[in-house]
Order: structure tokens, then C-alpha cells, then sequence
């Protein structure tokens, strides 16, 4: 069964957080997703009977290797369209809000066609050079 969008969002913390600090705890990922520490246990809970994690009561929790390799994925996936949006023009105070607003709603292959989309551009600098004359032109009008 795939992850739903708020799965998704907890798994994706986790892994920054253990990236980051090489642990993660209950309090860091309620404050992180804005949430109450007793959603956040629930959620482990569900997640290591999903096998993403292992949980022990009173013992902390780990990201098993599906977890990880998910965890890594959604990273990629949220750090990609943050840097296409930027690329096409969105404004920056925008970007976070309109990531979270978009990255659930996205199929994975429209993932890796974004990703193949900003390759070129990384290959084709001058055509992201077009790309923001057309959009200097269109923001004069």
C-alpha cells in the first residue's frame, strides 16, 4: 500500500532529521510538522506496522531500509521542485507553500520529467537565459 501525503510528510522529516542530527525524536518532529507529540507517536506506530520504521516503546524509533530509500526519494522530490519552481520565476516568499501545495499531487513520473527538464537546463544554460528573457518581456506587458 502506497504512503498517503501525511505518511509521506513524516517520513520525509524523519529522514532529514536523522541526516541532520543522526537521531530523531518525537518532540522534534512534532515541532518540525507543527503538530501535537501524541499525532506524531501514532504515526510511528503506524509506520513501523507499515515496515518504514522500527519503533520500540520507550526506546526510540529507526528508518528501516524501505524507509530510507523513501525518505530519500521524497527529499529529492520536495529539493527538486523547489529548484524548478525558482528556475521558471516563481517568487521565493512563494516556493515553500506552493512545494508542499504541489509535491503530493504529483506522479512520480512527472517527478522524473521535471528532473529531466532541469538536466537540460543544467546542460543548456542559455536556454534558461531564454527562458527569463521571455519572462522579462512578459512581466513588462
Amino acid at each position: 500500500m502506497a504512503p498517503t501525503p501525511s505518511m509521506e510528510d513524516y517520513i520525509e522529516r524523519i529522514y532529514l532529521l536523522i541526516e541532520d542530527k543522526g537521531y530523531a525524536r518525537v518532540s522534534d518532529i512534532a515541532e518540525a510538522l507543527e503538530v501535537h507529540p501524541s499525532s506524531v507517536t501514532k504515526m510511528i506506530q503506524k509506520l513501523d506496522k507499515d515496515n518504514y520504521l522500527v519503533y520500540e516503546k520507550y526506546r526510540g524509533f529507526g528508518l528501516t531500509a524501505k524507509g530510507k530509500k523513501l525518505g530519500k526519494r521524497l527529499v529529492y522530490r520536495h529539493e527538486l521542485l523547489e529548484e524548478f519552481l525558482k528556475v521558471i520565476g516563481v517568487s521565493e516568499e512563494n516556493i515553500y507553500r506552493d512545494v508542499e501545495g504541489i509535491e503530493h499531487h504529483l506522479s512520480w513520473n512527472a517527478i522524473d520529467r521535471i528532473g529531466d527538464l532541469m538536466q537540460f537546463f543544467e546542460e543548456n544554460p542559455q536556454a534558461q537565459g531564454q527562458l527569463k528573457e521571455i519572462q522579462k518581456r512578459n512581466s513588462e506587458d
